[in-house]
């Protein structure tokens, strides 16, 4: 098994605003071109990067490679709506041979 086990159920398109640059007029923030994911609309309660419990109302799941696109407080832009990350989790299976994976907390 592998990350490429999981390619079926990509079945999703989203963009991420990424931060490209952090000059002395701000940060300019580029949508991504479209990513791969899986999107689950149902309801969970997580803990954001400051340990506080939050209702996030989607999952989305992404293919390892766009780990580093996502990261809590940026923005998803779903297909019916944008909304803010509030949590990232990876799952590394590690010498288990499972496929791995991101999972993406949305509000």
């Amino acid at each position: 098994m592998s990350a490429e086990d999981l390619e079926d159920f990509y079945i999703h398109t989203v963009t991420v605003d990424v931060v490209t640059s952090g000059g002395s007029w701000g940060d300019t923030v580029e949508p991504s071109p479209p990513l791969r994911c899986f999107i689950d609309e149902s309801r969970n309660i997580v803990r954001d990067s400051n340990g506080a419990e939050v209702v996030s109302s989607t999952t989305v799941t992404f293919p390892p490679e766009y780990a580093a696109l996502l990261s809590p407080g940026g923005t998803v832009h779903l297909p019916d709506r944008a909304a803010n990350i509030i949590a990232v989790a990876r799952a590394d299976s590690g010498p288990l041979d499972l496929p791995d994976h991101i999972e993406v907390s949305l509000t």
